[in-house]
């Protein structure tokens, strides 16, 4: 559980500094999300979560 919590601190942290330092850019970058299809979000949203679970097995055990 501890490092679900520091992970979730990761992200906030990471996220944060990305609206901190580029501003004008995450903005454009959230514009453009727009034009990008339900089902393309979602199977992105999807790939990336098992990439990012495979990485977690991997360096856990």
């Amino acid at each position: 559980m501890k490092e679900l919590i520091i992970a979730f601190g990761l992200f906030l942290f990471i996220e944060g500094i990305l609206y901190a330092i580029f501003p004008s850019k995450m903005k454009f970058m959230l514009k453009k999300l727009e034009l990008v299809s339900t089902s393309q979000l979602r199977t992105g949203g999807l790939f990336f979560a098992v990439i990012g679970f495979i990485i977690i097995y991997l360096m856990k055990y």
